[in-house]
């Protein structure tokens, strides 16, 4: 495995990896050109694993040995001091290994929603360790598909990817192109949109009916404000999660969690479907 070594963060050839912290340049720069950027060595190998190519990669010169065994193919690898990379990308790069790789055309909602049985949509949630979170969850609770607003934040943002562990590239997601418009768009597919909030009227969720339950859509709103109004009006059933001590909301990663456990308790174990 060719390594070339990079001494000047200001190097070219490392433009993919510059100011990564900077999430608005990152915004600007990431989707256009078609690439994002995964952090640490377990993220990086699901990626590979999940098809994604990779267009480069960029480690700490004292961590090389751990990508030994992979076959990089035409992707150049960089080396480079962890001075040379905080300086490089704005931060401690304390995981050693980065690597930029191309994006894949996304599903449309009908493809995801055709392949799926259970799905979660998000509504505005633009905090990145949200985000990822809520796909984490995802892939380890059951659901078949993440459709987000269009407002919603990249999935595919290094923070994002990092804190799903790289479990974005597991489930598949689309973006609505019209909002609320697309939930009309998920109950003619035949799913059940079960919206989430915190009001005492609304229906807990241990009570759905086994029909509700059958094809279900979690619609969840960001954090603080919750789901707009439109999205409600938009909803089939309003769903709440009992609580108790006054406590009147979790964090929307933990809620969706525990609503994706609720939705799935009865499902076969793993493995043995």
């Amino acid at each position: 495995m060719p390594v070339h070594q990079i001494t000047d963060p200001d190097d070219d050839r490392i433009a993919d990896y510059r100011a990564l912290t900077d999430v608005e340049l990152r915004t600007r720069w990431e989707p256009p050109h078609g690439l994002f950027i995964a952090e640490g060595e377990l993220v990086l190998r699901r990626a590979l694993r999940a098809g994604y190519p990779a267009r480069s990669y960029l480690v700490d010169a004292k961590r090389i040995d751990q990508l030994a065994d992979l076959d990089t193919g035409d992707a150049p690898v960089y080396a480079a001091t962890q001075d040379v990379l905080q300086r490089a990308t704005g931060f401690h790069v304390h995981r050693g290994v980065l690597a930029s790789f191309h994006r894949r055309s996304l599903p449309t909602a009908a493809e995801v929603l055709a392949a799926a049985r259970r799905v979660v949509i998000l509504e505005d949630v633009n905090n990145h360790t949200n985000l990822g979170a809520v796909f984490r969850g995802a892939a380890a609770l059951g659901i078949d598909g993440v459709l987000l607003s269009p407002t919603c934040a990249d999935p595919l943002y290094r923070r994002s990817v990092r804190v799903s562990m790289g479990e974005v590239f597991a489930v598949p997601y689309a973006k609505f192109s019209r909002w609320p418009d697309g939930l009309e768009q998920v109950r003619e597919a035949g799913f059940t949109v079960l919206a989430l909030t915190p009001a005492a009227d609304a229906l807990p969720i241990q009570r759905l009916s086994p029909a509700q339950r059958a094809r279900a859509a979690l619609l969840f709103g960001a954090e603080g404000p919750g789901l707009t109004g439109a999205a409600q009006s938009a909803s089939d059933v309003r769903v709440r999660l009992p609580m108790r001590r006054g406590v009147d909301s979790l964090n929307v990663a933990a809620a969706a969690a525990v609503a994706f456990w609720e939705l799935g308790r009865d499902d076969p174990p793993f493995g043995s479907e």
